[in-house]
Formats: C-alpha cells, sequence, structure tokens
C-alpha cells in the first residue's frame, strides 16, 4: 500500500514537473515574441525608411542648405494617387529631432504601409497642402514607432511635410484622445463632418496607450507657410525656426 502510494506521489510530482517546464518554456517563447515585436521590427523598419528615403530624395531636386523664404500663398498642387504604397512626401518632426524623418505612403494598410514606418495617408482625405485634412495614422510602437514620441509634441510645434516640390510647415493646433469609432477625426473639418473646410489641416492618428492601443491619440496642425524646394530649406530644418 505504501509503495502505491509513493509511486502516484511520483507521478504526480513528474506532471507537475512537465507543466512547469511548459511554463518555462512558453515564457521564453513569449519573451522572445515580445523582443521581436519591439526591438527588432523598429530596426527593420528603420532600415528600410533609411534606404528608401536616400533613393527618394534622389529623385527629387537638391534644396540648398540656405533658409529658404516662408510663403503663405497656395501651395504647389499636389498630384493625386490612389495607388496603396504610393510615396507622398517625407514627414519631418523638429521636437523629435532635425534628422527625424519617416515616408508617407498612400493607404493605411499595415501590411504594406505602417508596418514599413511609414506614415499611411487616409483614402478619402485631402493631398498635402490642400484646403481640408491631410490624414495621416502612424504606429506608435514596433515597426519604427514613428509616433512613440507623440506625448513630447506640444502646441506651435512645428510638422513639416517634405514634397518633390516644397517643404509644407503645419503648426500643431490641438491634441486628445478619442476612441477609434469617432472617424470624424479626419473629416475635412475636424469633427465636424457636415462643415465645408476652409484651412489646410494635417493630422495624424496614432495608438494609444501604448502596447494596450484601444484609444487614438490625435494631433491637428494648420499650414502656417511653406518653403519652395529650390528655394533652400525651412528654418525650423537648420535650427533657425
Amino acid at each position: 500500500m505504501a509503495g502505491r502510494t509513493k509511486r502516484k506521489a511520483s507521478l504526480l510530482w513528474r506532471f507537475v514537473g512537465f507543466v512547469g517546464e511548459l511554463f518555462i518554456t512558453a515564457g521564453i517563447v513569449i519573451g522572445l515574441f515580445v523582443v521581436w515585436q519591439v526591438w527588432w521590427t523598429d530596426i527593420g523598419a528603420n532600415r528600410e525608411q533609411a534606404t528608401a528615403i536616400t533613393q527618394q530624395r534622389e529623385a527629387w531636386v537638391e534644396p540648398g542648405p540656405q533658409a529658404g523664404t516662408p510663403r503663405t500663398d497656395a501651395p504647389p498642387a499636389f498630384p493625386h494617387t490612389d495607388e496603396e504604397g504610393s510615396v507622398l512626401g517625407i514627414m519631418r518632426i523638429p521636437r523629435f529631432g532635425v534628422d527625424y524623418q519617416y515616408q508617407i505612403a498612400e493607404g493605411t494598410s499595415l501590411e504594406n504601409v505602417l508596418d514599413y514606418g511609414s506614415f499611411g495617408h487616409y483614402p478619402d482625405t485631402a493631398f498635402p497642402g490642400e484646403v481640408g485634412n491631410f490624414a495621416t495614422a502612424a504606429h506608435r510602437q514596433t515597426y519604427g514607432a514613428p509616433m512613440r514620441a507623440v506625448e513630447d509634441l506640444q502646441i506651435g510645434d512645428s510638422m513639416i511635410v517634405e514634397t518633390a516640390d516644397a517643404y509644407l510647415v503645419y503648426k500643431v493646433t490641438e491634441s486628445y484622445v478619442v476612441w477609434p469609432e469617432e472617424s470624424d477625426v479626419v473629416a475635412p473639418v475636424p469633427r465636424e463632418p457636415e462643415a465645408a473646410p476652409t484651412e489646410r489641416i494635417l493630422t495624424v492618428t496614432t495608438c494609444h496607450p501604448p502596447f494596450v492601443s484601444n484609444q487614438r491619440w490625435v494631433i491637428h496642425a494648420t499650414l502656417d507657410h511653406w518653403v519652395d524646394r529650390t528655394d533652400g530649406l525651412p528654418a525650423e530644418l537648420i535650427g533657425e525656426g
């Protein structure tokens, strides 16, 4: 009887040990997945962005190193496209560093746009520099995380859209948090879907809070001025703005 009891206890402890090993293995696998998701996808996306931006600029006019003249007339007309993944411009946010730069591409799909580290342009919203709402989305964590520091943005900060012809300098006007179903933030007049637009607005949406992402952080900015690419750089990109 005593021997049978010992065998049962031995089997029980073997089972407990087996389950424990499974939990340890699962923990290691989950840990490795988190490292890949948080760290490695950033490295890959940022590497791809650097290469793509270098190639993109080779096709554009090289601006001079001097500060160009700020202009407040209508910026150059932007060619429309509905081809997902096609490059519209480059996002520059001096608050995040003079070297901060990520492509802006058409569409908001994860596979073809956002997971490459790009900002994605919401279809059926205005294009860069147009009257209305040039609305974009970007990751806050993983895949380059271009909006990781969104909480550091302040009212009045510059958000610059670099295109083939111009630098469009928008100034942040407000930021707030919404639920995902509040899609009127990308309306031509944000949060007023029936209103007719009169301003040239830039919107960026990103996940909130980090790694929970059940809400959206929204940034709005209004076009302040633009600089012709052949005339030089915005003062904000050379430390004078």
